[in-house]
C-alpha cells in the first residue's frame, strides 16, 4: 500500500508555492490580467522555475535537477490550479522533461530542469498516451505537418516533435522554436494559452533524440506525466471551487439569516466534499505510482484522469450555482475556474477516452 498522505516536505512545498504564487498572481488581479492584451507574466514563471526550483523538482541531481519525485511535482499541480496561474508548466515542466528524462538527454534535460529553456511536445493538446501522434510526416527530406492546440509552444525555445516517416517508422526530433510557424489559438481556458503549428523543416536542420521503440516510450512516458499531473492540477481547481462555495455561503444572507444553515444547500456542499475526498485519494495513488515507476502507473494515470475530470467539472458548476447571480458575471473568476475545469476534463484524453484505454488494460470488452 502507498502512503497517500502529504508529507512535511510537501506541506512546506505547498506553503511557499502559495505564498509566491499569491505575489505574483494575486487573485484580486486575476480577472484583469487574464483579459490584457500585454500581459507579460514572465516574471512569475522565472519565480518559480529558478527560485524555488519547480522547473527541475521531478529531475535528478546529477542531471541537473532538484532530485525530487513527481509527488512533490503533483503539489505543485495542485497550486497552479487552485491559482490558475498561465506558466509553461504542463507544456515544459511536465509534457517535455518527463519525455526527455525518458531518453536521458542530459544536456537538454539540465537545459529545461534549471528553467534557462523551455520545451513543448508537439502534439494536440486532446492527445492521450497510448497512441503515436501522426501529424508530422517526413516527405522528401522534409519534415511537414500541421499540429493544432499545441500547449505552450508560443514561448518555448525548443520542440520536441513525433514524426512518421514514409514508411510508417517513428522518430522522435529535437528543432528550435523558430522552425514552426505558430499561429495563437482563442481557447475555452484563456489562462492556458494553445497555438496552432505549421512544420515545413529540412531533416538536417532537426536533432534526431530516438526513434522506434525508445521515441514511443518516451512520448508515452510525457504523456502519462502529463495525465497524472492535469489530474493534481483539476484537483487544486475543483479544492478552490469548494473553498470559495463555502466562503460565500458563510458570509450571503437571506431571511436574516446565513445561507449556509440552510439544509439543502448543506447536503449539497456534503456531497461535493465526498467527491474531493475520493479524487483526492485518487489524484494522490497515480502521483505516488509515477513517482515510483509503478507498473501500474498507465492504468492509475487513466484512473485519475477519467475520474477527476468529471468531478472538477461538477464542482465547479455547483461552485458558480451556489454563488447566485453574482457567480454568472464576468467580474466575479468563478467562469475562470469552470473554463479551466472543462478544458483540463478534455486535454490528454477526454473521460470517454480513459474509460476505452482502461477496458483495453484491464480486459474488458467494450460495447
Amino acid at each position: 500500500m502507498k502512503n497517500l498522505l502529504y508529507t512535511d516536505v510537501e506541506e512546506s512545498l505547498r506553503d511557499s508555492t502559495r505564498a509566491l504564487l499569491d505575489k505574483f498572481w494575486p487573485s484580486t488581479e486575476m480577472t484583469a490580467r487574464v483579459e490584457a492584451v500585454d500581459s507579460d507574466d514572465s516574471d512569475l514563471w522565472a519565480a518559480l522555475a529558478r527560485d524555488l526550483g519547480v522547473a527541475g523538482l521531478a529531475v535528478a541531481d546529477s542531471s541537473g535537477g532538484q532530485g525530487g519525485t513527481w509527488r512533490e511535482m503533483s503539489v505543485i499541480a495542485e497550486e497552479l490550479g487552485r491559482s490558475l496561474a498561465p506558466t509553461p508548466f504542463l507544456g515544459s515542466t511536465v509534457l517535455a522533461t518527463a519525455t526527455v528524462q525518458s531518453l536521458g538527454c542530459v544536456e537538454l534535460l539540465g537545459d529545461l530542469a534549471s528553467g534557462a529553456r523551455t520545451a513543448a511536445l508537439v502534439c494536440s493538446i486532446d492527445r492521450a498516451h497510448g497512441a503515436w501522434p501522426t501529424d508530422l510526416v517526413v516527405r522528401d527530406g522534409r519534415i511537414v505537418g500541421r499540429v493544432r492546440n499545441v500547449v505552450d509552444i508560443a514561448a518555448a525555445d525548443y520542440l520536441l516533435m513525433p514524426v512518421t516517416d514514409s514508411q510508417g517508422r517513428c522518430a522522435l526530433y529535437r528543432v528550435l522554436r523558430e522552425s514552426a510557424s505558430v499561429t495563437a489559438v482563442v481557447s475555452l481556458d484563456l489562462t492556458r494559452p494553445v497555438a496552432d503549428a505549421t512544420f515545413d523543416v529540412d531533416l538536417s536542420e532537426a536533432r534526431l533524440l530516438a526513434d522506434g521503440t525508445a521515441a514511443r516510450r518516451a512520448v508515452d512516458a510525457g504523456l502519462i506525466a502529463g495525465a497524472v499531473m492535469l489530474s493534481s492540477e483539476l484537483l487544486g481547481v475543483a479544492e478552490r471551487c469548494m473553498e470559495l462555495t463555502i466562503d460565500y455561503l458563510k458570509e450571503r444572507r437571506q431571511f436574516g439569516m446565513h445561507i449556509g444553515s440552510f439544509q439543502a444547500l448543506k447536503h449539497r456542499v456534503a456531497d461535493q466534499w465526498a467527491l474531493m475526498t475520493q479524487a483526492r485519494a485518487v489524484a494522490r495513488y497515480a502521483a505516488a505510482c509515477l513517482a515510483d515507476d509503478d507498473p501500474d502507473t498507465v492504468v492509475a494515470a487513466s484512473v485519475a484522469k477519467a475520474y477527476i475530470s468529471a468531478v472538477a467539472v461538477r464542482v465547479a458548476e455547483e461552485c458558480i450555482q451556489l454563488h447566485g447571480g453574482i457567480g454568472f458575471t464576468w467580474e466575479a473568476p468563478l467562469h475562470l475556474y469552470l473554463k479551466r475545469a472543462k478544458a483540463d476534463s478534455l486535454a490528454l484524453g477526454a473521460p470517454r477516452v480513459h474509460y476505452t484505454r482502461l477496458a483495453d488494460l484491464v480486459g474488458l470488452a467494450v460495447t
